[in-house]
C-alpha cells in the first residue's frame, strides 16, 4: 500500500478535501442525496491511492459518488447501502447509456408536458396510498404536484427500455424534491412540469456525458466486456459472507461517509412545510421503506442512543475488517455534533475490529494530526435539537493493524 505522498498528491489532496465547488457534470446532479461528499474528493483520492483496474468499495454508498468516480476512472467499484433509495439512484448514475435512448427520453418528457392536463380525471396510486407513501403531501397548495406525480408515473410505463424508465423515475424524483423538500413556496403544476422537462433535459445530456467518458476510459484500459460496477441493497453487516467478496480480490481502497454519531439526517423523508415528513420518494422510485430514522443513522441522533451507534459502528467494520486485506486502505470523511466526546470512542472502536489509524503530517490542519474540514450551509440537527448550519468534517485513514 502506497501511504506516501508526493507533494503534488499532497497540494491536490488538500485542495480536494477544502473544495467548495459544486460539481455537476456527469451524472453528479441526478439527486440531492443528504450529506453526500465532494466528487472531486472521490476522484482525487481514488486517483492517489489506487491504480486501474483496482476494486474501490463504498459499503455506505448513499447518493453513489465514489461508484461514479471509479468507473469514470477505470476502477471496479462496488457499493452497499441499506436504504432502497440509495441502490436506485446509485444504479440510475452508474447506468451506460445510448445517445438514441436519451433522445427518446427527452422526445416523451416534451410530449408529457404538452398533453399533461390537471383537469383530466385522476389516476390514483391506490396500493401507494394505502401504504401512507402520499403522507403530508395532499394539502390544498401540494395537490397538484401529488396528481401531478401520479399522472407522470402511469405515463412513465410507456418508455420501452427498463433503464429508461429508472431514469425518468429519477429525474421526476429531483424534481419533486425541488417542489416539495424544505421549500417555503410550492411550486403551480405548470411549474412543476416546466422544471421536469429542464431536469430530463439537463440529466440526459449528463448520463450521456457520462457514458461517453466511460467508454473512452475503457478503452485507454483495454476494458473488454464485463461488470465494472455493482450496487447492493444490503448492510455491511455481514457483507464479507455476499459471494461476490469470496470469488473478488481484496478492495484496494474503502471510500466511505458513514453515518455520523449524533447528528440528525433525513435520508429516508422529505421535510414538507416545515417538520412534516413525507415518504413520497420511495412511491416515486418505485422502492419500499419500513424504517425510522435510527434504522439508517446506527440509532439517531439521541445521547441515549449512542451506545446503539457505536455497537452498529463496530459490528459494521468488523466485516469490512474481514473483506479488507494488508494492502487495503480505508478513507472516511466523518462528521460529529460533538467532536471533543465522540471522535476518541470512533477512533477506539475502529481499533477494537483492528484498522489503525494512519496520519498523514504534511496534510493536518489541526495540532491533532488529522484532516478537518468546514462544511457550510448544510443543516443539521443535533442532539441538542438545534440546528447546526455550519458543521465539521474529519478525514480518517485507516488500515489494517
Amino acid at each position: 500500500m502506497k501511504f506516501e505522498l508526493s507533494d503534488n498528491e499532497n497540494k491536490l489532496l488538500s485542495e480536494a478535501v477544502h473544495s467548495k465547488a459544486t460539481v455537476t457534470d456527469f451524472t453528479h446532479n441526478f439527486y440531492n442525496y443528504p450529506a453526500r461528499f465532494s466528487p472531486l474528493f472521490a476522484e482525487t483520492v481514488i486517483d492517489i491511492f489506487t491504480e486501474p483496474g483496482d476494486l474501490v468499495l463504498d459499503p455506505f454508498m448513499g447518493g453513489g459518488t465514489t461508484l461514479v468516480a471509479a468507473r469514470l476512472s477505470g476502477r471496479y467499484g462496488i457499493g452497499t447501502d441499506i436504504n432502497e433509495l440509495s441502490t436506485f439512484l446509485a444504479k440510475a448514475k452508474t447506468k451506460i447509456t445510448l445517445k438514441k435512448h436519451m433522445r427518446e427520453v427527452i422526445c416523451w418528457a416534451t410530449d408529457l408536458k404538452d398533453n399533461l392536463n390537471l383537469h383530466n380525471p385522476p389516476i390514483r396510486a391506490k396500493k401507494w396510498i394505502d401504504l401512507g407513501y402520499q403522507r403530508n403531501i395532499n394539502s390544498r397548495n401540494t395537490w397538484p404536484i401529488r396528481k401531478t406525480l401520479e399522472f407522470i408515473l402511469v405515463d412513465i410505463e410507456n418508455l420501452k427500455r427498463d433503464y429508461q424508465r429508472l431514469f425518468a423515475r429519477c429525474a421526476l424524483m429531483k424534481t419533486a424534491q425541488w417542489a416539495l423538500d424544505c421549500t417555503t413556496n410550492i411550486p403551480t403544476g405548470s411549474e412543476f412540469r416546466d422544471r421536469f422537462l429542464q431536469n430530463v433535459i439537463e440529466m440526459a445530456n449528463g448520463a450521456m456525458d457520462f457514458s461517453n467518458a466511460v467508454r473512452g476510459s475503457d478503452q485507454k484500459h483495454n476494458y473488454r466486456k464485463g461488470w465494472r460496477t455493482i450496487c447492493l441493497n444490503k448492510s455491511v453487516i455481514g457483507l464479507e459472507q455476499h459471494p461476490l467478496f469470496k470469488s473478488k480480490p481484496a478492495p484496494r481502497l474503502i471510500l466511505t461517509s458513514p453515518p455520523y454519531p449524533g447528528v440528525h439526517v433525513l435520508y429516508h423523508r422529505w421535510q414538507i412545510s416545515g417538520r412534516r415528513e413525507t415518504p413520497a420518494p420511495y412511491w416515486i422510485a418505485n422502492a419500499r421503506d419500513s424504517h425510522g430514522e435510527s434504522y439508517y443513522t446506527f440509532g439517531g441522533r439521541h445521547l441515549d442512543k449512542h451506545f446503539k451507534y457505536y455497537d452498529t459502528l463496530k459490528a459494521a467494520y468488523t466485516s469490512l475488517s474481514k473483506i479488507a486485506d494488508q494492502d487495503t486502505l480505508l478513507v472516511q470523511l466523518v462528521g460529529f455534533s460533538d467532536p471533543e466526546s465522540q471522535l476518541q470512542k470512533y477512533i477506539e472502536t475502529m481499533e477494537d475490529v483492528g484498522f489503525k489509524e494512519y496520519t498523514f503530517p504534511s496534510l493536518a490542519n489541526k495540532s491533532d494530526g488529522r484532516i478537518w474540514r468546514n462544511v457550510p450551509n448544510r443543516k443539521w440537527y443535533a442532539q441538542t435539537k438545534r440546528s447546526v448550519s455550519s458543521s465539521k468534517e474529519v478525514v480518517l485513514f485507516h488500515s489494517l493493524a
